[in-house]
């Protein structure tokens, strides 16, 4: 059963008739929004729409339906955009979606993920009450944090109605430099001396190829001040293929989009940290040799697409410490989630305080 309330008081009745019901925003991340059998799927993409946005304070809040798309349109009119980078924003992503997946993109290297950005939120619970969390100003910080409880949550302790982002100056011109390397060691030293070279780095993605690695690096901020901070670094790394305009942007959008992983594959992601890059990466081309791999953020994310189903990755994960976050494909019978599922304990004591009956459920 679907249900697509178009108000805040449709959404409150429809949670309270429900008995198990699945959060769907503009459906980009299947593996999420994909309703097991008996539960109620409840449709935000209609509570949608700019409530409030103050250029000079840097402060958005918006209905958690609203298209992504909707909000860079109107930020770009003062020169501002979110700078964590949602993914799938082309396909139609929704705020409330984005913050429910913390699906941040290769923009995060810099300023930050998605929780540092989110500072209020308004959600019904489970039993159909508008709840507020955080505020309207960058500085409340007054009370119990259920705006970061929202992020990562997959829509699990209630429905987000309301979002209340912080947002900041585009830069103005931006610089990517292309390095292909012979090894992943090889563009690891490179990342290393890249962060040391006393030049601001707004992006590091790098994923493995048939003969190597390659590895971007993106520059951002005036552009006249980017030629010299381009030269500075050419001469800490070595000579690279540089890309501007047209072309440079289009490289990242595709990231974004995760335009790289072929149609119909899977998509998984895992929380790393660069140090497990290199055992992540041998343990996975062993063992699945037709997985593809980029790793972003600096080596802080892996996105692994497989033609395999998800659950394939699951063994290995675990094997690895690791936990995984199925978004495209199919979730398995245990839900989205493969690997380690850390801080499990502290995840039953928030479900248990917003969510007792355990209405809200993970696909």
């Amino acid at each position: 059963m679907e249900m697509k309330p178009q108000n805040l008081l449709e959404l409150q009745e429809a949670i309270r008739q429900a008995e198990a019901i699945l959060l769907r925003g503009g459906g980009t991340k299947p593996a999420l929004s994909t309703a097991p059998t008996g539960v109620t799927t409840l449709d935000l993409s209609s509570l949608s729409g700019m409530l409030e946005y103050e250029p000079g304070e840097y402060v958005l809040t918006a209905l958690a339906g609203t298209r992504i798309s909707e909000i860079n349109g109107q930020l770009a009119e003062y020169g501002q955009y979110l700078p964590f980078d949602p993914l799938f924003v082309n396909r139609g992503a929704t705020l409330g979606g984005t913050v429910a997946a913390n699906s941040a993109g290769p923009g995060r290297y810099h300023y930050g993920g998605l929780r540092d950005f989110l500072i209020g939120v308004r959600f019904v619970d489970c039993a159909g009450q508008l709840v507020r969390g955080g505020g309207k100003v960058v500085k409340n910080s007054a009370g119990f944090d259920l705006p970061k409880l929202m992020v990562g949550g997959l829509g699990s302790f209630g429905a987000l109605y309301e979002v209340t982002f912080k947002v900041f100056p585009r830069p103005e011109a931006y610089t990517t430099l292309v390095y292909e390397t012979g090894s992943l060691d090889q563009a690891m030293r490179l990342i290393i001396h890249a962060s040391s070279s006393k030049v601001d780095l707004d992006a590091v993605d790098f994923m493995p190829v048939e003969h190597g690695v390659t590895l971007w690096i993106r520059i951002a901020g005036l552009a006249a001040a980017l030629p010299a901070r381009l030269e500075r670094l050419q001469g800490v790394l070595g000579n690279c293929t540089v890309l501007l305009g047209e072309e440079e942007k289009h490289l990242w959008s595709e990231a974004s989009e995760m335009a790289w992983a072929p149609q119909g594959w899977s998509l998984v992601k895992v929380p790393i940290t660069p140090g497990q890059v290199p055992l992540l990466e041998s343990t996975m081309a062993a063992s699945h040799p037709k997985l593809l791999r980029r790793y972003s953020a600096g080596g802080q994310v892996a996105w692994l697409a497989t033609p395999e189903a998800p659950v394939a990755l699951d063994a290995s994960l675990k094997a690895l410490g690791l936990s995984g976050l199925v978004l495209l494909g199919e979730a398995g019978e245990d839900g989205p989630r493969l690997g380690l599922r850390g801080g499990e304990s502290f995840y039953r004591r928030v479900k248990q305080a917003l969510d007792p009956d355990s209405r809200f459920v993970e696909a």
